[in-house]
């Protein structure tokens, strides 16, 4: 085979990939996120309290928090390329569990379970979106990513239509996605592991971690991750907040059912989705930086309008919302794996971690809070926090973060 006609064939090799981590992700995040949005089935089956959901919501983003960066710090010096369908079998272990808990102490278990193969997922997965990408990681990220917003955008309308009708009972349904989901990574692992064989064989390696820390020093970078971890606790305690309990604020406040409530939810997702795709291909056009500002400070005018819309005026402002947020966390990945490239992994399950972690922490926080003040009033003090976006204007421009890494 010639030499055009083999590059064809490895980049045709590469995009079945990289499609497969990001159907993984889809499959995932769709299950995951099927989690929050069924909370008012299982407060009125399990006689819930608000404060108990909450700790639901933290055991499952809380477990993932702790592991990904933890794994994806290893597999940086240790790839483990079986991890993926592993990761797998761990949720189809918690959407068994979810359909049969008869109390709070099985579905902490189930979230749990199904946080560890969220764990296992994203940091895998987006290092082997970081190996296919070529020169084009902001789309490759992108790509990834939108698999889980697409999962996200569709988990309301599998509650709404498959577990709604049927209970808790509805989640063996989702045995079936867990089992396409490792069917799709097992694929991807052999690949992965024949990719990695092939490296060691040239005499290839990583970039060493000590590189970037020769261009950056400690201070520059703990002060940029500052930045970072700021944006995304406003990003994702807005999105707990929205996803775990926009729900009920929509059905108390307008006296509609949970199945009208999904659809703004659904909404958000899906623009979600757009907006996820749109963000890495925009970044590389106008920089990453601007992104990232937009991203976060751009949702504010809509957010706050949000609480104060009817049930129309909701749709369309979770639509902006959706599109304007979700554009930016693709883009802060790259960022950050640009600022610090030889810790792919690291990177990709910190921050990852960091998106679960805040997010269940602040499910248990808005919880507790409601217990007492009630849902209305936690709703529109959220609606403020995507003004922290803000802080991106402090970010180092694009030019210095990619002009070292390159050197590195």
């Amino acid at each position: 085979m010639s030499q055009p006609a083999m590059a064809v064939s490895t980049r045709q090799t590469a995009n079945i990939v990289l499609l497969g981590v990001s159907m993984a992700h889809l499959l995932n995040d769709a299950m995951q996120n099927a989690v929050p949005a069924v909370f008012p089935i299982f407060q009125q089956s399990l006689h819930l309290s608000y404060a108990q959901i909450g700790w639901v919501a933290f055991t499952l983003n809380i477990t993932a928090s702790i592991l990904q960066p933890l794994i994806g710090y290893y597999t940086d010096r240790k790839p483990m390329p079986g991890l993926l369908p592993l990761g797998m079998v761990f949720t189809l272990l918690g959407m068994i569990g979810l359909a049969i808990s008869p109390g709070l102490g099985m579905l902490l278990l189930s979230a749990a379970l199904i946080g560890i193969g969220s764990s296992v997922l994203h940091p895998e997965s987006s290092r082997v979106a970081h190996l296919v990408a070529g020169s084009g990681k902001g789309l490759a990220q992108s790509v990834f990513q939108v698999g889980g917003n697409t999962g996200q955008a569709l988990a309301p309308l599998m509650v709404a239509f498959i577990i709604t009708p049927q209970g808790q009972h509805g989640f063996l349904w989702f045995t079936l996605l867990a089992v396409c989901g490792i069917i799709i990574q097992w694929y991807v692992g052999r690949w992965y592991g024949e990719h990695m064989q092939l490296r060691a064989a040239s005499g290839k390696k990583a970039v060493a971690v000590s590189g970037s820390e020769r261009h950056f020093s400690r201070g520059f970078i703990i002060f940029v991750l500052a930045i970072l971890i700021v944006l995304l606790f406003s990003k994702f305690v807005y999105i707990a907040s929205m996803t775990g309990y926009y729900s009920f604020y929509f059905m108390e406040k307008y006296g509609l059912s949970l199945e009208r409530a999904q659809v703004s939810l659904f909404a958000l997702q899906f623009a979600g989705m757009v907006g996820t795709l749109l963000g890495g291909p925009l970044a590389d056009k106008f920089g990453r930086k601007r992104i990232i500002w937009f991203s976060i400070a751009g949702t504010a005018p809509f957010s706050l309008w949000l609480p104060y819309a009817g049930p129309i005026g909701s749709i369309l402002l979770c639509l902006a919302i959706g599109a304007i947020l979700m554009s930016g966390f693709s883009v802060i990945i790259v960022y950050a794996q640009e600022m610090l490239p030889g810790q792919v992994g690291m990177i990709s399950g910190l921050f990852f971690g960091l998106s679960f972690g805040m997010g269940g922490l602040g499910s248990v926080l808005l919880g507790s809070m409601m217990d007492h003040t009630g849902v209305a009033p936690m709703i529109k003090i959220c609606a403020f926090l995507p003004l922290l976006g803000i802080l991106a204007f402090l970010l180092p421009k694009d030019a210095r973060i990619m002009g070292r890494s390159q050197e590195a």
